[in-house]
């Protein structure tokens, strides 16, 4: 399945708009990232983007979220690297993330809500005023994006590279999309 067609998918099924910018931000991440470590950018890039299709669905349940995901996405005939690393990102079922697309997933997924906070609260409320420095003094802070799990975050390292290095690669990626991002 091709990018537009994931994206069709993922657009029958989740309406809420932040989501959708959600899963924009982490595809585009999940790019970047998959440039770093020189993987099937493709199949990173799907995997960000349909990490969260059940979201609606199981926002009630968190027990079932990334469950239902996963199956989803193997009735549809995603590929089984996919499917594992949907399934293997939400922590609450404990299963082990264990190739470099499953952790760079988990640490993904919340970097994205940071920095859109980081964001929000500039005047301008633009990515591009953004510094990864400005990102990482903002994680330090308990009460700011209290979602955003820091360890989660700082689990980058299980992909071979320094908190630094991956605000900055996923600061980029989103400031590339910023237009569809609404920052």
């Amino acid at each position: 399945m091709d990018r537009e067609q994931a994206l069709a998918e993922l657009t029958a099924r989740v309406k809420n708009p932040n989501l959708l910018k959600h899963s924009l931000a982490v595809e585009a991440i999940m790019r970047g990232l998959a440039t770093m470590v020189r993987d099937n950018v493709e199949v990173w890039g799907l995997t960000g983007l349909l990490h969260d299709i059940d979201y609606e669905k199981t926002a009630s349940d968190p027990s079932r979220h990334s469950i239902v995901g996963a199956e989803i996405l193997e009735d549809l005939g995603f590929d089984s690297e996919i499917v594992y690393a949907v399934k293997a990102h939400n922590s609450y079922h404990g299963i082990e993330r264990k190739r470099k697309i499953d952790k760079a997933l988990y640490c993904a997924d919340p970097v994205s809500g940071l920095i859109t906070a980081a964001a929000l609260i500039l005047p301008s409320k633009k990515l591009a005023d953004v510094t990864p420095d400005f990102v990482i003094r903002k994680m330090s802070e308990k009460n700011f994006a209290k979602g955003a799990d820091r360890d989660q975050i700082k689990s980058c390292s299980g992909i071979g590279v320094s908190l630094e290095d991956f605000i900055s690669i996923s600061l980029e990626a989103m400031k590339k999309i910023s237009d569809q991002l609404g920052l």
